[in-house]
């Protein structure tokens, strides 16, 4: 952490109190999750099947990489991934 870095967080820490602080990050992490859930559930809909599914059918080879399909594998890899990181985030919170 660079020293302006260490001397913001400092400022915050002072200024919030630290359960407000904590209760913004686990509401933060919360909010991702629902978001990166629901983009997770409309391609699971749209597709027919899970991320996983997705990912080992090659569904983006067999839809000849179309522009559509790349995008939605994209979006869809980054709302999976972004569950298992805020997920693990809150864990590390909670604890």
């Amino acid at each position: 952490m660079t020293a302006i870095q260490e001397a913001k967080a400092e400022r915050i820490i002072t200024t919030v109190p630290i359960d407000e602080i904590e209760e913004a990050l686990l509401n933060e992490y919360r909010r991702r999750i629902i978001r990166c859930k629901m983009v997770d559930e409309t391609m699971k809909k749209k597709y027919g099947m899970t991320f996983q599914e997705f990912e080992s059918k090659n569904v983006v080879k067999e839809q000849g990489f179309s522009w559509q399909v790349e995008s939605d594998a994209m979006e869809w890899e980054h709302a999976v991934e972004g569950i298992r990181y805020a997920e693990q985030k809150l864990k590390g919170i909670s604890q």
